[in-house]
């Protein structure tokens, strides 16, 4: 897995245009999850966040997502899985075990909190890193200074609690392996406008920062 993740790092790094390939060169999974929670939200969410990487970042991505379960032997051949939702989420001890098994060697987590995600989504990602915790990612941190700059984090899609944005990490022997981004929203953000009606502002700040975090996971590992 890691040789693959290292060849997409390198035609990135090298600026070259895989969207010259004939067909794509990697796919990014949607995170099935059990327990009861929408794993499913936000239909028009990752096409577009697909779309609009291929198109600035000249990557050659499969234009729809796969889904994936956290159990199975599949998930080695997605270097970004995005995980949403709003209710439960649960792992069993096979799934959390799979699950460390692919972020030690070289994926990446993206987990979205659609509001009510939070509780349930620390309590599950302990039983895949009991020895780590979430920790606040600082402003300074390459995920967000990658082709696009967030100098004060994460952006405010969607108003819920009336907290700021935060993004916070689990970080496996240096390497940033999971994103939690808690109070953005930013997968409403890269739905089809005419979804929640945002401002063309917010949906294009929210593109952005997905970018970045595609562009983060497939050249550091």
């Amino acid at each position: 897995m890691q040789k693959r993740f290292l060849l997409l790092s390198l035609f990135l790094s090298l600026g070259i245009g895989l969207a010259t390939a004939q067909r794509p060169s990697f796919t990014i999974a949607r995170l099935k999850y059990g327990g009861g929670g929408d794993w499913y939200a936000n239909k028009t969410s990752l096409p577009n966040l697909i779309n609009f990487c291929n198109r600035e970042l000249k990557a050659n991505i499969a234009p729809q997502e796969e889904t994936v379960e956290p159990g199975s032997p599949e998930i080695m051949d997605y270097p970004f899985v995005h995980m949403t939702g709003h209710g439960n989420v649960l792992f069993t001890e096979g799934e959390a075990q799979n699950l460390r098994k692919y972020l030690i060697g070289g994926g990446f987590l993206h987990i979205d909190d659609n509001y009510g995600l939070e509780k349930f989504a620390r309590r599950e990602m302990k039983k895949v890193f009991p020895e780590l915790e979430f920790v606040e990612i600082p402003f300074n941190h390459p995920v967000y200074h990658q082709k696009f700059d967030f100098p004060r984090g994460l952006p405010k899609i969607h108003e819920h609690d009336n907290k700021p944005p935060q993004g916070f990490g689990l970080i496996y022997q240096g390497r940033l392996v999971c994103f939690f981004s808690y109070e953005s929203d930013l997968g409403n953000g890269w739905e089809d406008q005419s979804v929640h009606n945002d401002p063309i502002e917010k949906h294009m700040a929210a593109l952005r920062m997905g970018a970045n975090l595609i562009s983060y996971a497939l050249t550091n590992f």
